[in-house]
């Protein structure tokens, strides 16, 4: 139960900040998402990121920071793999599971529900 309330508490508290950074500055919505990502980078870098998604699981893991601490972790195995080469690999390596989940995810929207035009 634990694991959940700190869960809850760490990524209610990612999607706070990027509420005010809606509510408070003129960034749109496609550049808070990839500053997160970037973040993510950022502090799984600096050793800071491994710790946070250690003592909060999916509450760290699952929002776009996440996504780039994976993309980070994945290059950064794949360069002590493959030497240089990893660069350019890992991160694709890694981020393939989420990826190929919101493809699937928007394939079968788009078979479920009808488009329509917005008027």
């Amino acid at each position: 139960m634990t694991e959940i309330i700190k869960a809850f508490i760490v990524g209610g508290a990612i999607c706070a900040i990027g509420q005010l950074f809606i509510d408070f500055t003129k960034l749109t919505p496609a550049r808070i998402l990839t500053g997160y990502v970037v973040a993510g980078v950022v502090l799984s870098a600096l050793g800071l990121y491994r710790p946070l998604a250690d003592f909060a699981g999916a509450g760290a893991s699952v929002p776009l920071t996440g996504f780039g601490h994976a993309l980070a972790e994945g290059m950064k195995k794949a360069v002590d793999e493959n030497g240089f080469a990893g660069v350019f690999t890992g991160e694709l390596t890694a981020a393939a599971g989420g990826i190929a989940a919101a493809l699937l995810a928007g394939l079968t929207a788009s078979l479920v529900f009808r488009q329509r035009d917005k008027v």
